[in-house]
């Protein structure tokens, strides 16, 4: 139950006793309890309130009602002190920010919203409504809990998104760690992209070259439900985590298959398969660029995943050079690619039967997505 859901229970348990202003009492009840000011009740609406709250919220309606008297009067006889609820507001506040201190002297970039991510993932809460949490005492084990993830965030460097083990990626939940690259905010630009490309058509094919978590092919399934989605990827790994995410959205119109690349779309068995997208976002970084990445990348996201281990461009030329034979006529490439990298690898689509119909910038202003139509033949 949350917040409005008790609150809802109790105004209704106390009409039923025949309370003149139940809605009020329940409100100043439920506040005390949560150690938070009535208006708060309706900014943290969603809180799912723990057992000892619930269980104190019970206890002093069933006072109310036995004695007969609004909640002021009750509070008034067990003197005033707030339903002997200790407030450890300021406490929490202080290992909190010696939480942000610590991960910044490791040099942590936006410590503060990592400290916060790391407290309400242990203390079952939603980073927008932490504060409320902080109402009660964190407990031995959760301060532990919370040190750990601490070190190995700000001494060991590891991604926040591997220590929690989810993400969100255009509004889904997506489990990450070591087997596969975190999904960025840019890569939803590519997404968005692709979806309007194929919204308007029946039952579009599309394929994910170099699927990784499954990102862009769930989300995209998810989008369009009418579509049929197909992942790809060499690492059997990678794959394990893609199907876990499957599952964990529902995308059932999703499915995966261990390639390099369209080696195994050659086979007999797929050799008819025709998409009318193919997408991917391939590993782009060059590698003597990979060896100045922060060490959350160097040390903990997949290499393989990030890097072609020459220029930056081995994918997009195999990629490219490749796609027309899986695609229906007029079908579309859609690429992302590096911050620099937007002007050859269109040209290579170019060299290789696509016409370049549009560059999309990201949040930064960067080309960031590259989408090309295969040309018709003369």
């Amino acid at each position: 139950m949350n917040l409005l859901d008790i609150l809802k229970f109790s105004e209704e348990y106390l009409q039923k006793y025949s309370f003149s202003k139940p809605r009020l009492e329940s409100e100043k009840l439920i506040a005390s309890v949560l150690n938070i000011d009535r208006i708060g009740l309706y900014v943290y609406f969603d809180k799912k309130l723990d057992k000892n709250e619930k269980e104190t919220v019970k206890t002093y309606l069933k006072e109310m009602v036995t004695k007969n008297i609004g909640f002021d009067e009750l509070l008034k006889e067990k003197g005033g002190n707030d339903l002997d609820l200790k407030d450890y507001r300021e406490e929490n506040r202080f290992i909190l920010n010696k939480s942000i201190e610590y991960l910044e002297k490791y040099g942590v970039p936006n410590a503060r919203i990592d400290a916060e991510y790391i407290f309400a993932h242990i203390l079952k809460t939603g980073r927008n409504t932490l504060t409320l949490t902080f109402n009660r005492k964190i407990e031995e084990k959760e301060l532990q809990e919370i040190k750990d993830f601490l070190r190995a965030r700000g001494k060991e460097r590891k991604p926040l998104q591997y220590l929690l083990g989810e993400w969100e990626f255009y509004g889904y939940p997506f489990k990450v760690d070591e087997r596969v690259l975190i999904p960025r905010p840019d890569t939803e630009i590519l997404v968005e992209q692709c979806k309007h490309l194929v919204v308007d058509m029946e039952k579009p094919k599309i394929c994910d070259i170099g699927t990784g978590s499954g990102a862009i092919a769930i989300a995209l399934g998810k989008e369009l439900p009418q579509s049929q989605v197909l992942g790809v990827d060499i690492s059997e790994s990678a794959l394990d985590v893609a199907k876990e995410n499957r599952k964990l959205n529902g995308a059932d119109n999703v499915r995966f298959l261990k390639s390099d690349l369209f080696e195994t779309l050659k086979d007999e068995k797929y050799k008819s398969a025709r998409f009318d997208l193919i997408v991917s976002n391939p590993p782009y970084i060059p590698a003597e660029e990979y060896k100045t990445l922060m060490p959350e990348v160097l040390r903990y996201e997949p290499q393989n995943a990030l890097t072609d281990n020459n220029d930056g461009y081995e994918f997009y030329e195999r990629i490219s050079k490749e796609a027309g034979n899986h695609l229906v006529p007029k079908g579309y490439l859609a690429f992302e690619v590096g911050y620099n990298q937007a002007e050859k690898v269109s040209e290579i689509m170019r060299q290789n039967s696509f016409d370049v119909i549009s560059v999309v910038k990201d949040y930064g202003d960067i080309e960031r997505v590259v989408i090309g139509k295969k040309r018709e033949e003369n």
